[in-house]
């Protein structure tokens, strides 16, 4: 009976599932991704080179998101330079990026203070951090981060021996105004992991989708706070 079942099978079947699963990949990386890293941005949006950009010139990994938000980029630039997860947070995801404690909901005179160089923790240990990289107030703030794998502490590039496995980028935050008073706000990520091949797979798989999740929450959240506020 097991011999007559065994004959009975289609010759290739055993081949489906890794078949779907390539189908469903390569969709993702053809269709979906594209959408993802570009999300709500215009083509000229992503074309354009942002300060920050220079840092990794020779990136392999490369996002611009945009919103637009409800008021002027005077009035906007206070949430962003308040951001930090010792300071008022990140306004996305509180529970994956703040230790489940809300970020801001007001502009707070004691984290309006920035400059370039200055550390933004990340982690509740304070081993995890972004560099204020680049500053323009009302108009460009670039935090870099690089991070030891796979530990996920923060080293810095120009002290540190640089890691054999790790994982370096910027994030920009870049305000433009808008005819009607709004504020277009383009966020441009580029990065480089080491070594590509372990790195690569964990980008397109679960570094990039992140990405999006918390960055279009971010937005939603920047958008209600600086429409409250106005």
């Amino acid at each position: 009976m097991s011999e007559q079942k065994s004959c009975s099978r289609r010759p290739g079947a055993g081949l489906l599932p890794f078949m779907a699963a390539s189908a469903v990949l390569a969709l993702y990386v053809r269709w979906f991704r594209p959408r993802l890293l570009t999300w709500g941005a215009t083509r000229d949006e992503t074309a354009r080179v942002y300060p920050g950009d220079e840092l990794f010139p020779d990136a392999d990994g490369i996002s611009t998101m945009a919103t637009t938000l409800p008021a002027p980029p005077e009035k906007v630039w206070p949430w962003l330079v308040q951001m930090g997860g010792d300071r008022g947070g990140w306004y996305s995801w509180d529970l994956l990026d703040h230790f489940g404690e809300p970020s801001a909901d007001r502009i707070a005179p004691e984290w309006q203070t920035l400059e370039e160089g200055q550390r933004l923790q990340a982690t509740r240990d304070g081993q995890s951090w972004f560099t204020v990289a680049r500053l323009e107030p009302n108009r460009t703030l670039v935090l870099r981060s690089d991070l030891s794998l796979p530990s996920g502490h923060s080293f810095d590039p120009e002290w540190d021996a640089l890691p054999l496995a790790r994982m370096d980028g910027v994030w920009g935050f870049h305000l433009r105004p808008t005819a009607e008073g709004k504020t277009r706000l383009v966020v441009r990520t580029r990065g480089q992991g080491r070594p590509r091949r372990l790195t690569r797979p964990f980008d397109l798989l679960l570094g990039e989708p992140a990405h999006f999740i918390m960055q279009t929450r971010q937005f939603h959240n920047l958008r209600t706070r600086v429409a409250a506020a106005a």
